[in-house]
């Protein structure tokens, strides 16, 4: 019998993957100074590219989630990335808007699924009483991209052309797949008695519990994008902050999440979820209080902003951990799926809303900041009632065992 591999290698390889996965995504609008002139796309269209990505992987993460929970996640998972590595190496060979349109759907596609797969391999390895720290590691691979993975892909087209990022990432994949395939264990369990279960959206959102998980994935999501696609024209044209030293604010607060996340899931193992989420929301209300409502010039924007980006986190190692404790085994990779769809539904009204409220002034600022600062805090500040009925909630269900794996 093949010898499994402990957790920190389960971790590991998850996060490996979550780091092509969201580097993919994390990359292509700061790429789109470098191609939309080879591709003759007007800048004003950048943003429909980025928009392809997050529509394509909400409408697959409702697709999934009636057939995502029949297979061995370890082979679905490796679909889901050879799909993902496929799309990216498209967005290279890319000659037009159509074509990298094209290319973005389907890596939403596949991304939306790897995610929500990946996700479900951390809940179905770890025990509940170690998954936040876990989910803390593996989250860091956001951290990772931000500090890491955009800079090198900027480097890598500024020296190489725009196309080297997408052809790097699908390579990274392309090694990383059969790697990932090889050491993981066959993940099966769920398919109790080799029953395959059927689920799905409709099913899935009859219940209260995963209602009370989709209006916490909507508080949380929706009140974070309201103000992340406007931060850096904010802080360029409100705040006159520098555009050269911008990658200092994603290197330093991304250095400074990766670190957080994984001291957050530790504490959310010992306190529970919603205790930190109040204090991840605390964090938020007050920076975006500072940040966009009442600004205080007396506050050096460098940390004022890396202390937003690091709310934000915060706020999510105890909202994976929770929303991980909802579904049972056999149906765990079509629930994450179907957050993951609201994730990007959330994400993209966020983003449409922010653009009704906000007016552009004579000099470029953006006019009206402090109202959707506003509307943002009130969004968010409903976040922990809404942790605090799901886990309530949660405390009345026997908790379902882990696959186990050596630790």
């Amino acid at each position: 019998m093949a010898r499994q591999p402990s957790e920190r290698t389960v971790i590991f390889l998850i996060g490996a993957v979550q780091f092509v996965n969201i580097l993919d995504f994390m990359m292509v609008l700061p790429l789109g100074p470098f191609f939309a002139g080879p591709l003759g796309i007007p800048a004003s269209r950048i943003g429909v590219i980025g928009g392809s990505y997050t529509a394509a992987a909400a409408l697959s993460g409702i697709a999934c989630s009636f057939f995502l929970d029949r297979f061995d996640r370890r082979k679905a998972l490796g679909v889901a990335v050879a799909g993902l590595v496929l799309a990216t190496a498209l967005g290279g060979f890319s000659t037009g808007f159509g074509s990298i349109v094209f290319a973005r759907i389907l890596a939403g596609l596949f991304g939306g699924p790897a995610t929500s797969l990946s996700l479900s391999i951390v809940a179905d390895v770890i025990p509940a009483e170690r998954r936040g720290k876990a989910l803390g590691a593996v989250m860091g691979a956001f951290s990772v991209s931000a500090v890491l993975g955009v800079p090198a892909g900027l480097e890598l087209a500024r020296w190489g052309g725009w196309r080297l990022p997408f052809f790097s990432v699908a390579g990274l994949g392309l090694l990383l797949l059969p790697v990932a395939i090889a050491l993981l264990p066959p993940l099966t369990g769920h398919l109790v008695g080799g029953r395959r279960p059927r689920t799905g959206f409709v099913s899935l959102l009859s219940r209260p519990t995963v209602q009370l998980s989709a209006a916490v994935t909507m508080a949380l999501m929706a009140s974070a994008f309201l103000v992340i696609p406007v931060v850096t024209p904010y802080l360029v044209f409100n705040l006159r902050f520098p555009d050269r030293d911008l990658k200092w604010i994603y290197m330093i607060g991304g250095a400074l999440s990766f670190v957080l996340l994984r001291v957050i899931g530790a504490l959310v193992d010992r306190f529970g979820s919603t205790r930190l989420a109040t204090v991840g929301t605390g964090v938020f209300l007050v920076v975006a209080w500072f940040a966009f409502v009442r600004y205080d010039p007396r506050i050096p924007v460098t940390v004022l902003f890396v202390l937003f980006m690091l709310g934000m986190n915060f706020r999510m190692a105890p909202y994976q951990t929770l929303i991980s404790k909802v579904p049972a085994p056999q149906e765990r990779a079509s629930f994450m799926s179907l957050m993951g769809a609201v994730q990007h539904l959330s994400t993209s009204a966020g983003a449409m809303f922010s653009s009704v409220i906000l007016t552009t002034g004579g000099r470029g600022e953006l006019v009206g900041m402090p109202r959707l600062g506003g509307i943002a805090m009130a969004v968010a500040s409903v976040a922990p009632a809404l942790f605090w009925l799901v886990e309530r909630r949660l405390g009345r269900v026997a908790p379902v065992a882990a696959v186990t794996v050596p630790a």
